[in-house]
């Protein structure tokens, strides 16, 4: 018998059929938590965890402490290798795994303090591991969230897989993420997780998630093995929010 697919998925592949067919209207409140909780005869849980799947989206606006707002020109939802490893590993038919090196709270530096705009020696969550496709090193993961979000990854084993998939399942507002793409040698440490030699190249994707409001949640940065992986670019319109801030300036030297 296969296992019926969790709530918080099937009522988010319901609210995207809403918004799809127009009965969510474009640039119009949505249903309030309330209200769909009692339509479906659910607790908060599944309708915040779906909700919170189509801001991941970028097809709705809000829904916490307020009715969510249909997003205008809404762009088809496709995955993202930027977006989840583990998504696009398992839609390619390879299998991810993770290796964690690191998980702590820690005080933001000065650096990491304004890539997160928040005060230095704040507590921030940082996070490190080491990715593989079918066994082998495919890239290295640094991330670091504000603690409003960090401390929910606390009570995460990184191990055990997607990291995105966790907090969305939780109620995380992850809204929007800017991604800027460069080449860099392999640091000794590099070269030790990911079997290379120190000075190899790697691409090295750096990335600034947002919630809804446009406020800071995750710095990360990701470096590929070539020839392990490979990072599609997808470019379409898509109508930013109103009052979205302007992107966040990486420093060149990070």
């Amino acid at each position: 018998m296969v296992a019926a697919e969790p709530l918080h998925q099937r009522l988010a592949a319901e609210f995207r059929a809403r918004i799809s067919s127009g009965r969510w209207p474009e640039g119009r409140q949505a249903p309030s938590e309330a209200a769909l909780c009692e339509e479906f005869g659910t607790s908060r849980g599944p309708v915040r965890q779906a909700l919170a799947t189509l801001r991941a989206e970028g097809l709705i606006v809000g829904g916490q402490g307020r009715s969510p707002v249909v997003r205008r020109n809404v762009p088809a939802h496709t995955a993202s290798a930027l977006g989840s490893f583990t998504a696009w590993a398992r839609e390619h038919g390879s299998e991810p795994g993770q290796r964690t090196t690191l998980q702590a709270r820690v005080p933001a530096t000065a650096e990491i303090a304004e890539l997160l705009q928040v005060a230095p020696g704040e507590p921030v969550l940082e996070l490190r591991r080491v990715r593989t496709l079918d066994g082998e090193p495919a890239l290295r993961e640094h991330m670091y969230f504000v603690w409003s979000v960090g401390r929910t990854l606390m009570e995460f084993d990184p191990d055990s897989g997607s990291v995105n998939r966790f907090l969305l399942d939780n109620g995380a507002d992850l809204f929007a993420s800017t991604h800027q793409l460069d080449a860099v040698a392999a640091t000794v440490e590099d070269a030790e997780q990911l079997g290379l030699e120190p000075g190899a190249p790697l691409l090295r994707v750096r990335r600034i998630t947002t919630d809804a409001a446009g406020d800071v949640v995750e710095y990360a940065e990701d470096r590929y093995v070539p020839g392990v992986t490979t990072v599609t670019v997808e470019n379409r319109l898509f109508a930013a929010p109103t009052g979205a801030q302007a992107p966040i300036p990486i420093r060149r030297n990070a």
